[in-house]
């Protein structure tokens, strides 16, 4: 899409971030992918071996390149959340890839970014407990399943009741939001749940899904949430997370406004909300 192309270029024009803020990263090494998802779905990845009832869940056509594509994006969360341990926060222009399960892709997801890179943390040793808040209007549920019996990663999806996936996964925290929700509410729930989930599960490190598909311009989210609330959820979950000196990795998620301009500056939010508060 173009808005990965027009969100750092927009940040860099308008000097919210410099060139030395911004890296690259490589492809994700199979071994580590292969700690979240099956050795044989990779394979068939690498391979362009998906049949065509996978490629229709997935909604991609098979390539090469969209391949290359995901295992760059699941390395770039891998390497946030390296920077976020030394600098508080880091994010991903692209990522939160939350549909893909273990063995098999949906809703435009290959491989679960968040997934790879907290199954990462976890193997080195590096977080004891991980949150994942899940704030894009579509229920993370390949999330969800890869996690259920993992008790050193929580959960938290906060989603449109009546939208995409129409069959749920159970998150440890699931809160469907009913079509037109607001700002007040929006905003309401989210600040009863978030401050009492990080007393409760005492994380030391967190994934955060900030979806702009919340955004009342969006084609599909069917929620009624403005630019403002939009930036004030960002706000709340950095300034809970830093209070609490919880290192932070964020992934921009889902957008779908007719005009990409809209999106575009919805994400830039996040970014210009991170630097604000992490200085």
């Amino acid at each position: 899409m173009i808005k990965y192309e027009l969100i750092p270029a927009q940040l860099k024009y308008e000097g919210t971030l410099k060139e030395d803020n911004f890296f690259s990263p490589v492809v994700c090494k199979d071994e580590i992918i292969e700690w979240t998802h099956h050795p044989a779905y990779l394979q068939k990845l690498h391979e362009l071996a998906l049949s065509a009832k996978e490629q229709r869940e997935i909604g991609f056509p098979q390539s090469t390149q969209l391949v290359q594509r995901e295992l760059i994006i699941t390395q770039g969360t891998i390497d946030c959340c390296l920077h976020a341990l030394n600098n508080e926060i880091s994010l991903n222009i692209a990522g939160g890839t939350h549909h893909a399960f273990a063995d098999h892709g949906e809703g435009f997801c290959l491989l679960n970014d968040f997934a790879v890179a907290a199954n990462y943390l976890i193997r080195k040793n590096l977080a004891d407990k991980i949150l994942i808040i899940d704030l894009d209007v579509h229920q993370g549920n390949g999330t969800a399943s890869l996690f259920k019996n993992v008790d050193r990663v929580f959960t938290f999806s906060m989603h449109g009741e009546h939208n995409y996936p129409f069959r749920k996964e159970s998150s440890d925290l699931d809160i469907p939001l009913k079509d037109g929700t607001g700002d007040q509410e929006f905003l309401d729930i989210l600040s009863s749940v978030l401050p009492s989930l990080i007393q409760t599960q005492k994380p030391s490190f967190a994934f955060y899904l900030s979806g702009v598909d919340i955004l009342s311009t969006d084609r599909f989210g069917k929620l009624k949430v403005s630019a403002d609330g939009c930036k004030k959820r960002d706000e709340y979950v950095f300034t809970q997370l830093r209070n609490n000196h919880i290192p932070c990795t964020v992934a921009m998620g889902g957008g779908y406004s007719t005009d990409v301009r809209q999106i575009v500056e919805g994400h830039c939010n996040t970014f210009r909300v991170a630097k604000n508060i992490y200085g």
